[in-house]
């Protein structure tokens, strides 16, 4: 059995992202797949998609939207998920075979390595595989030392890299930034392909996936993880006019 686990709370992102999320990786991951949702809101979310409620978590102060949220999937309360699981961020797009994410490195915990912060040991965590047993002291952890944990990191990935220690990196051609990597060729004029040996594109911030393949998004599209409010939409357009790339036309032939 392979393992597949997303999570979804607030509103920032829809049940579309869900069911588009598992078409993708039962199309792109050979053998039994358990795609496993973890959220509070299951509406509008497919039938073959297994729910499991939102574990409660000690999050201190830092609000219900916050990405340390991401730390419940180490809940007890999923201790029945055995063998290993591979993370998935609902704002990314598979291309191409996820079976090298389960091959590769057996046993360890692999997270690509952070692309704004090369050769620190700083992981991302849109995209990560882990042992059941290897992880749940880092809720433990985080619930017991909130406090001194969100002043020394910045963010749930910086902390998760820490405590998962010694983590190993996916091949840096396997998860692709659409921001860092794609949209460089976009800004020269030209179409944000897809680059070689890409197996999953991350759409982190702006431009998410229904507004880069139609090459058009405002900015900031949120604060922090929560969606800007309609009082202040007006000022975020006359402030942050649209942003204009060519579109990413294959993204309607993956993100389905």
């Amino acid at each position: 059995m392979k393992n597949v686990i997303c999570i979804k709370w607030g509103t920032l992102y829809g049940p579309e992202y869900v069911n588009k999320l598992n078409s993708m990786v039962r199309r792109h991951l050979s053998g039994d797949v358990r795609f496993i949702c973890v959220t509070e809101n299951a509406d509008g979310i497919d039938p073959g998609v297994e729910i499991r409620p939102l574990p409660a978590m000690n999050i201190g102060d830092v609000g219900f939207t916050t990405g340390w949220r991401k730390l419940s999937i180490f809940s007890p309360d999923l201790a029945d998920i055995t063998g290993p699981i591979l993370f998935l961020d609902l704002d990314v797009i598979v291309v191409d075979s996820l079976d090298p994410f389960f091959d590769y490195e057996p046993g360890r915990f692999c997270i690509i390595e952070n692309w704004t912060q090369p050769n620190q040991n700083i992981g991302q965590s849109s995209v990560f595989r882990y042992e059941r047993d290897q992880c749940e002291p880092i809720l433990k952890r985080y619930e017991a030392e909130h406090e001194a944990i969100t002043k020394r990191w910045t963010n749930e990935q910086m902390y998760l890299t820490d405590a998962a220690s010694p983590v190993v990196f996916w091949p840096d051609e396997w998860c692709r930034s659409f921001k860092h990597h794609l949209m460089k060729v976009a800004g020269k004029g030209g179409e944000p392909v897809l680059p070689a040996g890409a197996r999953i594109i991350i759409f982190h911030g702006a431009p998410n996936p229904p507004e880069a393949a139609v090459g058009e998004w405002r900015r900031p599209d949120k604060i922090g993880s929560k969606p800007l409010e309609r009082p202040f939409k007006k000022l975020r357009n006359w402030l942050f006019p649209m942003q204009r790339i060519k579109p990413a036309t294959w993204i309607d032939d993956h993100w389905k």
